[in-house]
């Protein structure tokens, strides 16, 4: 049976439901070691193991060699900006944090532990993230409220010795340049001159425009929109967005060479790509506005659960080439894609930081993994499993060029360790579901 686009999303909903009443929670803890009998504990607990931590206080890098630190990453989150969702609290982003857990494991062969944070302010939960860090070798945030997320990945990522990584600033920017990247390739534009339009000034977007830059755009041609406009240096609330949304207030400076304003239809005249994360409801982008557009228009509509206008529409309006955030339509641009690989990079390199040079080699990594991209297959899915040790091998060497990593090895030396954990961690899932 065909079902309609709104009928599809009731049945996830259904489903994801009935799977956690089932199965009350998606990860759990297993042994590594083998375990034959209490005897063993002599040595994986007391009284042998106090020669362990005497290693490691005579050495604290012995930690990455001999405990888990060096594939270990926290899922820290407050629960204020939860999907599509909104602020739902730390108890209620706990299904969430799970599911990212096990993407994290099952992908990527990482191990990754969900911790919500009931904290009142910025200082908590940085106070909190410095005291868990012995354990972890990566920090990943995720939903947590703009424009707080951007002093938080800000403040963390100076004052920590692992990687922190916000996804949905990050990971959503890489997957969003992978995409557009494979668009441009298809249809013969240059970065460089392209006409870009973020609808949308949250955390996915706003990074999204710092990462192209990096990558290579030309800012002048990018135009950003939030809920009161078009972002430019003489809007009325300018003032205020610099002590408020510092991040923001930069992007007004240096974005929009043009200097348009006003109405989100001023913006898309003429525009090649539209990058669209903003509210999630299908009619926000108009069929008006597409067919002002340049030729070969590239339309991202990533609000999720519902994108801002329906992959049929927006094609019926003129768009050449169009992406969603869902997987029932083609070109899902979803972050799931960056994460596994880029952390399982980082770990193997046991790097001290990641930043947007890092981030770029991922979403070319990315967007090389599709050989032949076309109109519907820009970026690979979650079942191109070789992608992940590919982007991590890269990210990995990267961790090297840049001087972050504290350990070296070649791309390939890296791409053969990244699959050998992946691999051997799917034949772990494998034997489980055989039971």
């Amino acid at each position: 049976m065909i079902m309609k686009d709104s009928e599809r999303t009731e049945y996830f909903d259904k489903t994801a439901i009935e799977i956690s009443k089932k199965y009350r929670g998606k990860i759990r803890t297993l042994s590594k070691v083998p375990i034959t009998g209490m005897g063993d504990f002599s040595s994986l607990y007391t009284p042998g193991i106090a020669a362990v931590s005497k290693k490691i206080q005579a050495d604290k890098e012995l930690v990455y060699e001999l405990t888990g630190k060096w594939n270990s990453v926290a899922i820290l989150t407050d629960g204020t900006r939860v999907l599509g969702i909104g602020n739902v609290g730390p108890e209620a982003s706990i299904p969430v944090m799970e599911g990212k857990a096990l993407l994290f494991n099952y992908l990527g062969g990482v191990n990754a532990i969900p911790i919500p944070l009931v904290v009142n302010n910025n200082e908590e939960f940085i106070t909190a993230a410095k005291a868990i860090q012995p354990y972890f070798g990566g920090y990943n945030l995720e939903d947590i409220q703009s424009p707080r997320c951007f002093f938080l990945l800000e403040s963390l990522q100076k004052s920590m010795d692992i990687p922190v990584w916000h996804d949905d600033q990050l990971g959503t920017a890489s997957i969003i340049l992978a995409g557009v990247i494979n668009a441009l390739r298809i249809l013969n534009k240059k970065k460089e001159e392209v006409k870009i339009v973020f609808n949308g000034a949250g955390a996915a977007n706003i990074a999204a425009i710092y990462l192209f830059g990096a990558a290579g755009f030309d800012k002048g041609n990018i135009i950003a929109i939030d809920s009161k406009g078009i972002i430019e240096p003489d809007r009325q609330d300018i003032d205020a967005l610099m002590f408020k949304n510092p991040w923001k207030y930069k992007i007004a400076l240096e974005t929009n060479k043009e200097r348009i304003k006003g109405d989100p239809a001023n913006a898309f005249k003429g525009a090649d790509v539209v990058i669209s994360a903003s509210v999630s409801i299908p009619g926000t982008i108009k069929d008006e506005w597409i067919r002002s557009m340049n030729r070969d228009p590239v339309i991202f509509a990533l609000a999720n659960p519902l994108p801002e206008i329906w992959p049929g529409d927006a094609k019926k309006a003129g768009a050449r080439i169009v992406a969603t955030g869902r997987s029932d339509f083609p070109n899902q641009i979803n972050n799931s894609m960056v994460f596994p690989g880029v952390f399982r990079g980082v770990l193997d390199a046991r790097a001290k930081g990641v930043n947007f040079g890092i981030m770029v080699a991922a979403s070319y990594a990315i967007a090389d993994f599709i050989k032949e991209p076309t109109e519907d297959h820009i970026v690979p899915s979650m079942e191109d499993f070789d992608l992940f040790p590919r982007v991590a091998s890269i990210v990995a060497r990267k961790c090297v060029e840049s001087g972050l990593a504290r350990k070296s090895d070649s791309t390939e030396g890296f791409y053969r360790e990244a699959s050998e954990i992946i691999n051997n961690n799917r034949k772990v899932y494998n034997k489980l579901f055989d039971l």
